[in-house]
């Protein structure tokens, strides 16, 4: 068990989503940063779907109620387990009583604005649609379909309180892994950058505006949620008024509202909508996205089908690559 002793808002108990529920108007939800909370899980021994706690807005704190091994991936939260600094992206055990405390991210190597906290074996809430993932808007998933609050206790999965579990084999020192942020970089002039795929009414949009996409900074506003992450910047002007009926959107599409302010959706986007799509942020990137802090500025870089298909794939041998190194460091330290 886990209990929650922030009186926090927006924590919420996510997996990596709700896969085949669109064509009956459901949301995929899942962690806004994929690629952390399955390397969490990897370290974990875990399945690459167990059920963690993003965390979007912190300090934040939680006890733990038996023995159990953690993971923090995401942001780097100068995190402590009692007053002992823990690493981020390291495997760590912790025991029945023990407090982690997430401070402040730090702008340090990798920026980023969420956590998350992984543990042996996952977050033990039910299944809803095949996922555990918290939908905010339909309030179900998760921890009773909504964010966490301060006394709220977890359940959790075999992997903790257990002599057999994955905490049984760490020791003390454990073990961790490089993030994606430093071994997959992608910047433009010192900008955070997601590549992009220019989407069915790109052309609809003025030759100055499609140039204005690519060669400036879009700043992330104060209106951006799990939903959609609204952009400032110059205004993107369509050469004619453009009508359009209601169709299927997913996350990553980026679509433009009468006011010409794009806004790209994100985990908890609503699967339609009738704005036209200038494009859609890959989604091998769309994590990096989803770890830019409110407030910052990011950039797009104009890619193609190929080219994002490779991506995908570099994100996939970066996570393989950890699952082996993680194997090898258990086999060591089984044999120490």
């Amino acid at each position: 068990m886990i209990e929650i002793l922030s009186a926090t808002a927006l924590a919420t108990v996510q997996d990596l989503g709700r896969e085949g529920a669109l064509r009956w108007g459901v949301g995929s939800a899942g962690a806004m940063d994929p690629l952390a909370l399955a390397a969490g899980n990897v370290l974990l021994g875990n399945d690459d779907n167990a059920a963690g706690i993003e965390v979007p807005v912190l300090p934040f704190q939680l006890r733990f109620g038996v023995d159990c091994t953690f993971a923090v991936t995401g942001a780097d939260t100068s995190a402590r387990l009692d007053e002992v600094p823990v690493l981020p992206w390291w495997l760590t055990p912790a025991r029945a009583g023990q407090v982690l405390q997430l401070g402040l991210p730090q702008r340090g190597a990798w920026p980023a604005s969420r956590a998350y906290v992984c543990v042996a074996g996952g977050i033990d809430v039910q299944a809803v649609l095949g996922s555990r993932s918290t939908q905010l808007r339909g309030a179900f998933g998760g921890h009773e379909g909504r964010a966490l609050r301060q006394g709220d206790r977890l359940p959790l999965t075999t992997g903790c309180g257990q002599s057999d579990g994955n905490s049984g084999d760490i020791g003390s020192a454990g073990f961790g892994l490089v993030p994606p942020a430093l071994a997959l970089p992608l910047q433009v002039d010192g900008l955070p950058a997601m590549r992009v795929l220019p989407a069915a009414e790109y052309r609809r949009y003025t030759e100055a505006s499609r140039a204005a996409f690519w060669a400036e900074p879009w700043k992330i506003t104060a209106q951006s949620d799990r939903y959609g992450y609204r952009l400032a910047g110059t205004p993107l002007q369509a050469e004619a008024a453009i009508e359009m009926r209601s169709h299927g959107i997913v996350p990553g599409v980026i679509q433009v509202p009468p006011g010409g302010q794009p806004i790209v959706q994100m985990r908890d986007a609503q699967p339609s909508g009738g704005y036209p799509k200038i494009g859609t942020v890959i989604e091998a990137d769309l994590w990096r996205l989803g770890q830019a802090p409110i407030g910052s500025h990011v950039r797009f870089i104009e890619t193609s089908w190929d080219e994002a298909v490779a991506a995908q794939q570099a994100n996939q041998r970066w996570l393989d690559r950890a699952r082996r190194l993680v194997i090898l460091q258990r086999t060591q330290l089984r044999k120490a």
